[in-house]
């Protein structure tokens, strides 16, 4: 019984977490830093100012707690849509880029621009970005079938990266679906030169 009670609490605890998490990440896509408070959030998840203080006891914890949560759903979600997708250069490149087209960069980008001159957030941000960036680039080589022994090829995944990072900055205004198309397709090109891939 006793196991019982505290199962069904742990599975209360993931849950109020995972909603917190998830309304954290939708203030900051609709409503930016300055308007994400914890008082937003718990609003939007349903959930207690207590209960919500609970599991994060400073804003910055519960937004840095969101986006890694995120993050790493979003890693796996890419990981599925590259097997539908097949593992050709411009499929593979065309995926990231979307990757870092969706709400995740957006609520990333919010949380990066505070933390420039918030110095308690920072230190919260810059562990995140660093894992969040190596988990990305693993699952870029990965993806590419890139071989990082190779002269070249893992400046030219980190240079892929670095693209469509800006190519989300890009989109954050305006839709720029179609250039970004464009110039996927044609970094796809060259990158399979630098792969080694050419024909």
């Amino acid at each position: 019984m006793a196991t019982e009670t505290r199962q069904r609490q742990a599975d209360r605890s993931r849950e109020t977490r995972r909603k917190l998490m998830e309304a954290t990440v939708d203030c900051l896509v609709e409503l930016g830093w300055s308007g994400t408070t914890t008082t937003v959030v718990a609003e939007r998840a349903g959930v207690s100012r207590g209960a919500q203080l609970h599991h994060f006891r400073t804003r910055g914890e519960l937004v840095a707690a969101a986006v890694e949560h995120l993050g790493a759903e979003s890693v796996q979600h890419l990981r599925d849509r590259a097997r539908e997708a097949g593992s050709t250069t411009v499929a593979v490149v065309g995926l990231i880029a979307d990757f870092y087209a969706s709400d995740l960069f957006t609520a990333a980008l919010e949380l990066w621009v505070a933390a420039r001159t918030d110095p308690d957030l920072r230190t919260v941000v810059v562990p995140l970005e660093t894992r969040l960036g190596r988990e990305t680039h693993r699952l870029a080589v990965e993806l590419l079938d890139a071989d990082e022994g190779e002269p070249g090829v893992r400046e030219a995944v980190q240079i892929t990266l670095d693209l469509v990072r800006g190519l989300a900055l890009a989109n954050q205004l305006t839709d720029d679906r179609r250039r970004r198309e464009r110039i996927v397709r044609h970094w796809a090109r060259m990158l399979e030169t630098a792969l080694g891939r050419a024909r």
